[in-house]
């Protein structure tokens, strides 16, 4: 049982092993997901361990063992923006996007010593929520704003605050290494 599609087709048929093996390969990746989202841990493996429920549940949606793993990563992040809605009042305001000054110097010049868990744990739930649907989720504005019933103007907004909050965060934790030279 070392393969996707041997332990799929047995988790097709609900078999344990075929579970146990699909949880051991993906359980590691799909709470970091998770975790990036709830930005809390013991959050983070609640929302594993519903979403694994719910995909063995489901497992007959999911047609063929290539899409799994793209198929389980929809259901972790769903349950985790799901899990936002229902504990965290995240207040989103709408204002209008101006364009912030080019950040890529600025980005390329930091990005050396990156401790992404620091700064999604420090990056607040709004800017961290948006920013992960449209970087690693890939969603597009409009799509974002459906998913959060929030304007498209407001997804905008959101993500460049969080860009801006990223370079600013980085040039802090710069500055603080250098004083502690």
């Amino acid at each position: 049982m070392k393969n996707l599609e041997e332990n799929f087709k047995l988790a097709k048929k609900q078999d344990r092993r075929g579970q146990k093996a699909l949880y051991d390969m993906f359980s590691a990746k799909m709470l970091a997901i998770a975790n990036s989202y709830v930005n809390n841990l013991h959050d983070a493996e609640d929302i594993l361990m519903n979403s694994f429920f719910t995909c063995f549940s489901k497992i007959d949606e999911c047609r063929e063992w290539k899409s799994f793993q793209f198929w389980l990563r929809k259901i972790v992040v769903n349950n985790s923006i799901n899990f936002i809605r229902k504990r965290k009042n995240i207040l989103y305001t709408d204002v209008e996007v101006n364009e912030i000054e080019d950040i890529a110097d600025d980005w390329a010049d930091e990005t050396e010593e990156l401790n992404m868990d620091e700064i999604f744990s420090k990056m607040p739930d709004g800017y961290r929520l948006i920013f992960n649907l449209y970087v690693f989720e890939e969603k597009k504005h409009h799509e974002i704003a459906e998913i959060l019933n929030i304007s498209e103007g407001t997804s905008k907004s959101q993500l460049s605050k969080s860009k801006k909050w990223m370079v600013d965060f980085l040039k802090r934790k710069k500055d603080e290494k250098q004083y502690a030279k």
